[in-house]
């Protein structure tokens, strides 16, 4: 046998290797990679789960409380009342004065001549319609009186008003028979019974003196109840 014939044998009888009997290495590091990037993307979806609140929603940015620094969302702080301040606040409430409807008449009723005169013009000073002054019948007056015509429709907001500016009178409806020289009213819906406390005194002197009265009321710390008809404390004129 030649050398050449050897050569063909022996190349004959050698095994070629298999393909894929051993690892290829850039198929290693390609696996490698993918793995890497699974990883970190898994850790990044899990992190961003847990940082949720229980309703799935993120806090809004800003600082620990929630709050953020738009100013259009800025709470105002609640109100807080002092007590003692709003115990002592007091209400200013102004009656209107209704002057016109009806006309008033004063009857002289005290023992101050020429009293009935002067309050008339004092009313009349301040719009009322004035009729002229008369003499009351009967005893003197300490209190005035200021009496209405119910059959006058604008009677009683006048005699309403003359109490006012007077202070604080009573009103009620005109006695029958009228308590006055004439016996009647005349063309008058209002009758002011003029007693010796408002007698010859101005508008502004009545109206202090009333306003003296209600604040010392006011400021009275006890206040005696009136007496119960029937009871002990009660008592009776002989």
């Amino acid at each position: 046998m030649s050398n050449e014939e050897s050569a063909a044998a022996y190349a004959a009888t050698r095994r070629a290797p298999r393909q894929g009997s051993s690892p290829s290495p850039v198929g290693s590091t390609l696996s490698i990679v993918l793995a890497v990037i699974a990883v970190v993307v898994g850790f990044l979806i899990l992190q961003n789960l847990t940082s949720d609140d229980g309703s799935g929603v993120s806090a809004p940015s800003g600082d620990a409380t929630g709050a953020t620094d738009d100013p259009s969302e800025t709470t105002l702080p609640d109100l807080v009342l002092d007590p003692v301040a709003s115990s002592t606040t007091t209400t200013t409430t102004t009656v209107p004065l209704i002057t016109t409807g009806a006309s008033v008449v004063v009857a002289n009723a005290n023992t101050v001549g020429g009293s009935a005169g002067a309050m008339t013009r004092t009313l009349e000073f301040e719009g009322f319609t004035m009729e002229e002054p008369v003499n009351a019948t009967g005893p003197n007056l300490l209190e005035s009186i200021v009496h209405y015509d119910p059959a006058q429709a604008g009677a009683l907001d006048v005699a309403n008003s003359v109490a006012f500016v007077l202070g604080g009178l009573s009103v009620s409806e005109v006695p029958t028979p009228v308590p006055v020289e004439s016996g009647s009213l005349g063309d008058a819906g209002v009758l002011l019974m003029l007693g010796d406390n408002e007698a010859g005194k101005t508008v502004e002197e009545l109206q202090a003196v009333a306003a003296t009265e209600t604040a010392a009321a006011t400021t009275d710390d006890v206040v005696d109840a009136p007496a119960v008809a029937g009871s002990d404390d009660a008592t009776t004129d002989e």
